[in-house]
This record gives structure tokens, sequence and C-alpha cells, in this order.
């Protein structure tokens, strides 16, 4: 049986793929109180609370578009009447058009700079009022430090996201409050799947990541797990590799 604990934890983007597993694995490490945000898909956030709670945690599911700056206002205020207190803040919410950079109109560029990276900027101002020792952990990728194919929108995002991680750890760190993310590599969700040649990516990937595979959100969300906890009490401000292997380039030593 899972011990709750009191532990209350908002979660941006946290009713698919790596958010949903992330709400899961922080129920199974006992956080009694999970707060998944999501933007438009209501079966997903229902069958989220289902799966959280069925582990014996309370779940609240908000609806908000995280483009919008009004909208990350009302999701805080709502949040705050849930909880006037959050032990941990987790952002996993992203968008972006697959597409080579020479091809990404304005609009797709501002879509991805707001969800990517504005909003957990805006995020992070609003739940430090409900933190008064925690930590913060964002998700970012490969393509914040890697020129990938068709990622021309997204990896500049994760780029300012990764910055902005390590600005928010220089501030907040005296304050108790650690801020780190992850640089997950392939991650088997929707919106890999949804890539332009998505079988033949994932075949690539898997023959060249010494773990001979690419990832499942799981592998991610349970580092989120461990990043909250106090046993990464002395990591701050990083961003941590997690590909399998894939980005320290072994491709040479395939069969």
């Amino acid at each position: 049986m899972v011990s709750h604990n009191g532990r209350t934890v908002c979660i941006a983007g946290g009713t698919r793929g790596i958010g949903r597993a992330v709400a899961v694995s922080l129920a199974r490490h006992g956080y009694s109180r999970i707060i998944v945000n999501y933007n438009q898909d209501d079966v997903a956030a229902a069958e989220t609370v289902s799966q959280v709670e069925q582990l014996g945690a309370s779940c609240h599911a908000i609806r908000a578009n995280l483009a919008l700056p009004l909208a990350i206002n009302e999701l805080f205020d709502q949040v705050a009447h849930i909880s006037p207190e959050i032990d941990a803040f987790v952002h996993c919410a992203a968008l972006g058009a697959f597409k080579p950079l020479s091809e990404v109109k304005p609009n797709q560029w501002d879509v991805s700079m707001s969800i990517n990276a504005r909003s957990f900027v805006q995020c992070v101002q609003r739940c430090r009022s409900l933190m008064h020792q925690g930590a913060i952990v964002a998700i970012s990728s490969l393509g914040g430090r890697m020129a990938l194919p068709n990622y021309g929108a997204i990896g500049p995002s994760k780029a300012a996201l990764e910055a902005s991680v390590r600005q928010f750890a220089a501030e907040l760190g005296p304050d108790g409050i650690r801020v780190n993310a992850i640089a997950g590599g392939f991650i088997e969700t929707g919106s890999l799947i949804s890539m332009p040649s998505y079988e033949e990516v994932k075949d690539y990937v898997a023959r060249n990541t010494p773990l001979g595979r690419i990832g499942v959100p799981e592998d991610i969300a349970d580092i989120v797990a461990f990043l909250l906890s106090p046993d990464a009490g002395w990591i701050q401000g990083q961003v941590i590799v997690a590909d399998g292997g894939f980005s320290i380039g072994t491709a040479s030593y395939g069969a």
C-alpha cells in the first residue's frame, strides 16, 4: 500500500503522455493531492483522474490554455483554492509544428515559445507564492541542445526553457526551492507519433541507442519523482539528459 503523506503537486500538461505518467508516478510515490492541467481533451483528463484516484490520491483536473497569460492566472487561482500551499510543480506542457526552421511561420513560432517556454516562466511566477520550499521540474528535450530534423520551432523553445530553469534555480535556490529539468530523448507519445516519418525515425533511434529502444513516458516520470524527492536535494539548476544514451553518438558502434 502507498502511504500518502499530504504533499501536493501541480502538473501543467498533466493528462496525456509524459504528464499523465508523472501524475500516476507521483501518486505511487505518496503524493496525496495531484492537480493536473489540460487544454482540450476532457476524456483524457477524466481517465487521468481515475488512474490517480485508484492509487489512493485525490486528483483535480483544471482546464486552461497555457498560451493565454490570463488563463494561467485563472489556473493558479483555482490551484490556490484547492490547496493554499503546494510542494512541487512540474511543467510538461508542450506544443509545436514539426517542420524545418526555414519553413516555420510566425504564428507557429509564437505558439511554441508561448507554450513551451513563456508559460513555464509565468507558471513558476504564480506558483512561487504557493511554495515555501519545494521543487520544480520542467520537461525539455534533446532538441534544446541538438539540431533535430523538423524541430525548427520546438527546439529553440526548449533551449529557452532550459535557460529559464537555470535562471530560476539561481533566483529561488536561496528560498529553498530547487529547479531542474529533464531533456528527454525520443519518447513514444502521441506527439512523437505525429512526427513526419515516425516509423523511420523510431527505427533509426532504437538502432543507435545503446539501450536498444526508444523511451516510454514512465522513463521520464520516474526521474521526475526522483528530482522532486529529498534524495535529489543537492541537485539544482541542472538539465538531466534521459535518452538511453542516444546523444553520446554511438552510431559507429552499431551493426
